[in-house]
């Protein structure tokens, strides 16, 4: 058996890699936003990007720490050469630090092309972010949608352009709960975390509805969401049970590497120029569950995001 399992390992972690983003396809010119890239599958999306042509994209690292960001951004310059690697501060677990990352960027850039809206927590215990949303709600969901609504319109004026959600195969588990969304009556922190995944899902769908008509056919402005993956990364921390079945099953996990190709995918492949409101898994499109696909739902949701952002997205 240990013969057979070692004579089996390539096939193994080349099944497990999943598919790969196989375009080509340049970035010069091109202003991405990459959040939480200063570590795991942002880190490898934002590393990618870096370094896509000769004078490559303008990446902007959106993180909360700036030491690690810093680090991240240091340590992706020296492999690219890309010295356009830049790190911004955003808390998106802070309405105020959205607002003013949305204020210095668009003060300081006159486009953006890309907006990966990658950075997530997850099985956090019950807590709050600065506006009293439950965390994963507030951050998975919430920080992005208003960080989105704020940079739409540069968004627009640089299209084409594309907005991509990084969600998870956990949305299937998710469901909606309008009358507790920040779970005060009752909370499990991994159904928390499918919650806010259907978030992304449904968030996307509505997304690229109202995107959709004569502007988006004729300019390419898409918005998709996807699946990266079970990826070896420090998503799991604050789960010491999962910490350590992250290490114990290590090798049937994705590396970083492995779980942005499907990030990197949306971001930059031709075919998909003119494919909008899609959820992808390595690099194709996937099934989604009934309730991401629950129009009225995503339709309330985003009502009652506007409402709880104080904002209004018509």
């Amino acid at each position: 058996v240990p013969v057979l399992l070692f004579l089996a390992a390539p096939y193994i972690r080349r099944y497990v890699a999943g598919g790969r983003c196989k375009s080509t396809a340049r970035m010069e010119g091109k202003v991405v936003i990459i959040t939480g890239a200063n570590t795991g599958i942002g880190k490898a999306t934002a590393r990618d990007l870096a370094q896509r042509g000769k004078c490559s994209a303008r990446v902007i690292i959106a993180c909360r720490d700036i030491a690690k960001a810093e680090a991240a951004a240091s340590e992706i310059r020296a492999e690219t050469g890309n010295q356009q690697v830049i790190v911004k501060k955003l808390d998106l677990a802070d309405t105020k630090s959205i607002r003013e990352f949305a204020e210095k960027f668009l003060a300081e850039e006159k486009e953006l092309h890309v907006l990966i809206n990658n950075a997530g927590v997850m099985l956090c215990p019950y807590s709050k972010t600065a506006d009293g949303f439950e965390m994963h709600l507030g951050v998975n969901h919430l920080g992005h949608f208003l960080l989105t609504f704020l940079l739409l319109e540069c968004l627009k004026q640089s299209a084409p352009a594309r907005i991509v959600n990084v969600s998870s195969l956990a949305h299937h588990g998710g469901r909606i709960r309008f009358h507790d969304l920040h779970g005060e009556k009752c909370y499990n922190r991994g159904l928390a975390y499918c919650h806010s995944k259907l978030a992304n899902v449904l968030f996307t769908r509505e997304l690229a509805r109202r995107l959709q008509g004569k502007f988006q056919r004729q300019v390419g402005f898409t918005a998709n969401a996807l699946h990266p993956g079970s990826v070896y990364s420090e998503l799991v921390r604050h789960s010491f049970v999962m910490t350590w079945l992250w290490k114990i099953f290590s090798f049937f996990l994705k590396t970083p590497c492995e779980g942005a190709q499907t990030t990197i995918y949306c971001a930059v492949a031709e075919e998909l120029d003119s494919v909008t409101g899609q959820y992808f898994s390595d690099c194709q499109p996937a099934y989604v569950s009934p309730r991401g696909r629950d129009d009225e739902t995503a339709k309330k949701l985003w009502s009652v995001s506007c409402e709880l952002l104080g904002i209004q997205w018509d």
